[in-house]
C-alpha cells in the first residue's frame, strides 16, 4: 500500500487533511463502504450513532442526509450533513448542515487502477465553534486523522479481505 498524506494548520482556522493511499480493493467495494454511513458506528472512532434522515435522486446522484453522533472525551455533539453521491464517478462529496461546526467539508474519490485494486483520495476541512472543543482537536488532529483512516482501511479488510 502506497500512501500520501498531507495535515496543515494554521493560526486563522482548524488544520485540514488530505491524503491517497493505494487499496487492494477495488474502486466499487470502497465507494460501498464508504457510503454506507448508516455503518460508521460498528467501526469508526467516535462515531456513537448514525441516522440517515431522507435519500433521494437527484440527476445522477443520489443525495442523503445524515446525522452522526460524535463522541469524544466528555464532548458529545450530533451534526448532520449532506452527502451526495455520485456512483458512476465513484466520487462522495459532504456538505455541513447544523451541529457543532462552523464549516465541514469533505470528499473521497476511488480512482480504480489496472491491477484491480483502486486508490482512495479523501479530503476533509472543518473547523468548531466550540473553542475547547477546537484546541483539543487541534492538539490531536494528525493522530485523529490516522485513525479514522486506518478504521476504514480495517473495516475493509473484515469485509473484503
Amino acid at each position: 500500500m502506497t500512501r500520501h498524506d498531507q495535515s496543515k494548520k494554521n493560526d486563522a482556522a482548524m488544520p485540514t487533511h488530505s491524503e491517497t493511499r493505494q487499496m487492494p480493493y477495488s474502486a466499487d467495494q470502497m465507494y460501498g463502504l464508504v457510503a454506507d454511513v448508516a455503518a460508521y458506528p460498528k467501526f469508526l472512532p467516535w462515531c456513537a450513532a448514525a441516522r440517515i434522515r431522507s435519500r433521494k435522486s437527484i440527476g445522477d446522484a443520489e443525495v442523503m442526509e445524515a446525522d452522526l453522533v460524535i463522541s469524544f472525551k466528555v464532548f458529545r455533539e450530533r451534526f448532520g450533513s449532506r452527502v451526495t453521491l455520485h456512483s458512476s464517478e465513484k466520487k462522495i462529496e459532504t456538505e455541513y448542515l447544523d451541529g457543532p461546526f462552523r464549516y465541514m467539508k469533505s470528499h473521497w474519490v476511488f480512482t480504480p487502477r489496472e491491477d484491480g485494486s483502486c486508490d482512495v483520495s479523501f479530503y476533509v476541512d472543518f473547523e468548531f465553534k466550540n473553542a475547547v472543543l477546537q484546541g483539543i482537536i487541534g492538539i490531536v488532529f494528525n493522530e485523529a486523522m490516522q485513525r479514522i483512516v486506518k478504521a476504514f482501511e480495517d473495516r475493509a479488510a473484515e469485509l473484503y479481505g
